[in-house]
């Protein structure tokens, strides 16, 4: 199998993690210095709005730190633990970390899949036509606030990175554009799927190569039409 990864772009991500991170911290710290050391009401009163402001700037600071670092921060990465997970695949394969709409695109005879990467842990289910994470108590609870995303809305990721491939594949394919498919990969190994009848197929990593066997069995994609989605991609470097 063959692996293309935007290198610029993990670093990048990583840096502006990093600095989202540090900031959201001295925002919480200057919010919380300012309501402990200042001690006259007037002045309290007078400036609780930058207060308040400083908390949710930093708060918000906090999510983006916290989304980014999960992705690009963390050893191994998501694209890394991905690409472990395809280990072995034949040399018909070229898997994209960060180089199309898709974050991790895989293309070759099982057809062009987008692997929408999650790292939310729980129980995840699918209830009224939407994916949901569950269980974890008190913990989980907590975690969804201060030190992980919520899961969000994950056909709606799928969707958006589905619209940016299929605009690209217009500057290759003027006849009709091949077929998309999705899955969602959660890798944390406490998470527990149970999401039969959604739209996408979720599992975990180690599942991600049964998927592909037999979408290649059932539906191969022609060869010629991976060398052109190929040669688009790696026009786009």
């Amino acid at each position: 199998m063959n692996i293309v990864t935007n290198e610029k772009t993990i670093q990048r991500n990583k840096r502006i993690g990093s600095i989202a991170t540090i900031g959201s911290i001295l925002l919480f710290g200057a919010g919380i210095w300012f309501t402990t050391a200042v001690k006259d009401p007037v002045i309290i009163n007078q400036y609780i709005w930058v207060v308040y402001g400083t908390l949710i700037i930093g708060f918000i600071g906090s999510q983006i730190g916290i989304s980014l670092g999960n992705r690009f921060g963390r050893t191994p990465r998501m694209d890394e633990r991905v690409s472990a997970a395809l280990k072995g695949m034949t040399k018909d394969y070229t898997l994209y970390h960060y180089v199309s709409p898709a974050s991790h695109l895989l293309v070759g005879p099982a057809g062009i899949w987008a692997l929408e990467t999650y790292h939310q842990r729980g129980t995840i289910v699918y209830e009224k036509n939407r994916y949901q994470q569950k269980g974890g108590g008190l913990l989980l609870g907590y975690l969804k606030i201060f030190a992980q995303e919520g899961l969000g809305r994950p056909d709606l990721d799928v969707e958006s990175e589905f619209a940016g491939l299929k605009k690209l594949f217009k500057k290759e394919f003027s006849e009709d554009l091949p077929p998309l498919n999705a899955a969602l990969v959660f890798l944390d190994p406490r998470a527990e799927i149970n999401a039969e009848g959604a739209p996408y197929p979720a599992l975990k990593p180690d599942g991600l190569k049964d998927l592909l066997r037999k979408a290649a069995k059932t539906n191969p994609l022609p060869a010629e039409t991976i060398q052109r989605v190929n040669r688009l991609f790696h026009a786009e470097e």
